[in-house]
């Protein structure tokens, strides 16, 4: 069974132990985590990643870091509940560790999307498409299976827990140097490419890169998972885990119906009858009570949606804490593998299914969503095809400029091939959704003027 004094370690990754850590008398451990990843260059780009819906014009919608800080808040709410009712059932652990749940679960929420590269998640299979279907360098040849599947399978859970651990050329050791805690959090696919591929999983994805599947184990051995594989690559998941998924499934799942609704892609009253599913007629008459109550006094049809999906979220919320403990015992001893949202049972259950219905056919398919991912699979593939074959044939003046707009931190002295691949991807992924646009267009002699 896992252990919650080894899971909350606030130890840090890369600092060597017999260092003393300096401690704030404002900010525990866990708070300079989230903290640090806040003040990041990577977070700060989430700005200009598409969520959903190609970045604003007119109407403002959700992009990534407006949808990692609402999943941070909903987490850190998720994590104070579990948090309660762990020293009620007075488990062995410093109250001092107790209180630091909502803000380990916060900062992995934070953290969830790091990874992801732009044009919301076709961008990952648009890097996928371009190794599996596309490259021209032969590349298959170049590299291990293993190597090789991890780009054909472009997983952004995995570059985000890599973009946090790895030490890039000139950075420290440790990447952010975060707590082992709050790594552990964001590990939602503890198992590499591999390990999918060969059906060796109880995952439906992976969570590391090849590059760092010795981190895994590190982390792995700190926090105490358990390998749940003779392989020694796939390990149970930490339990906090749970709560940052369901954050984040709260959080798409609601405020993309929001965002389709400003767009009028929905109708005011389709988005309230949906919002207002969530709640049973006699299970919630109470809740129901008061929501009509507020609702009678605001006309103004935008509050009444914002009103709507606030009590919706904590609702969810409760929901999802309520089925924590119900699955307690399999999740200390790694035999759950859902995620909570989708353990939802009643009313919850039969709305979010309606909201999923919906969205695969009025939402994800719409003219604006799509028009983005065809735009993204295009320059994506362009971006990687150019600087790719220049990093594995740099034979002229071309492909060395072309170079010189590698970040420093990706440039190694005596790299390899998979080294090579691996930066020209970290550089890709790691653009914004305006930024990828501007280079496609400058390398391909189309445009020198910025995007905006």
């Amino acid at each position: 069974m896992l252990n919650w004094n080894s899971l909350l370690s606030h130890k840090r990754l890369g600092i060597d132990e017999t260092l003393h850590t300096s401690e704030d008398a404002a900010r525990s451990q866990f708070q300079r985590d989230y903290d640090r990843i806040i003040f990041s260059s990577p977070f700060r780009r989430l700005q200009n990643k598409t969520q959903v819906f190609p970045l604003p014009g007119s109407v403002f919608v959700h992009n990534r870091l407006t949808h990692s800080l609402e999943v941070a808040s909903v987490g850190r709410s998720l994590g104070n509940i579990i948090a309660n009712g762990l020293a009620e059932r007075h488990v062995n652990v410093p109250q001092s560790l107790l209180d630091g749940i909502g803000s380990i679960v916060s900062a992995a929420c934070l953290a969830h999307d790091l990874g992801n590269p732009p044009f919301g998640h076709s961008g990952e299979k648009a890097i996928s498409r371009y190794f599996s279907e596309i490259d021209t360098n032969n590349i298959r040849e170049l590299l291990t299976a293993s190597q090789f599947q991890d780009f054909i399978n472009f997983e952004g859970n995995a570059n985000a827990f890599r973009l946090l651990t790895h030490q890039f050329s000139g950075r420290r050791k440790g990447g952010f140097a975060l707590t082992y805690a709050t790594i552990g959090t964001l590990l939602k696919y503890p198992c590499t490419s591999s390990d999918i591929a060969n059906n060796n999983s109880p995952y439906e994805k992976y969570g590391v890169f090849q590059t760092e599947l010795a981190t895994l184990q590190h982390v792995a051995q700190e926090l105490g998972l358990q390998a749940i594989t003779d392989s020694g690559t796939v390990f149970g998941r930490h339990p906090l885990v749970f709560l940052m998924e369901a954050a984040d499934d709260i959080c798409y799942q609601i405020v993309d119906l929001e965002d389709a609704h400003r767009l009028g892609i929905l109708s005011s009253q389709q988005t309230k009858d949906l919002l207002f599913a969530f709640f049973d007629p006699k299970a919630d008459a109470k809740a129901l009570d008061e929501l009509h109550v507020l609702l009678h006094d605001v006309s103004d049809e935008n509050e009444q949606i914002v009103i709507l999906r606030s009590r919706t979220i904590n609702k969810l919320i409760d929901d999802c804490a309520a089925i924590f403990w119900e699955h307690y015992d399999d999740i200390m001893n790694c035999r759950f593998y859902s995620s909570l949202t989708k353990q939802l049972q009643g009313a919850s259950k039969q709305a979010l299914q309606d909201i999923q219905h919906i969205a695969s056919n009025k939402i994800y398919n719409s003219r604006e969503v799509v028009e983005i991912q065809v735009a993204g699979h295009r320059i994506l593939s362009e971006l990687l095809h150019e600087f790719i074959t220049a990093a594995l044939k740099n034979n002229s003046l071309y492909t060395e400029q072309l170079l010189r707009l590698l970040p420093t931190q990706l440039v190694y002295a005596n790299a390899n091939t998979y080294s090579h691949i691996c930066s020209v991807v970290d550089y890709v992924a790691g653009m914004t959704d305006v930024y990828a646009l501007e280079i496609y267009r400058k390398i391909k002699g189309i445009s020198f003027s910025v995007i905006r």
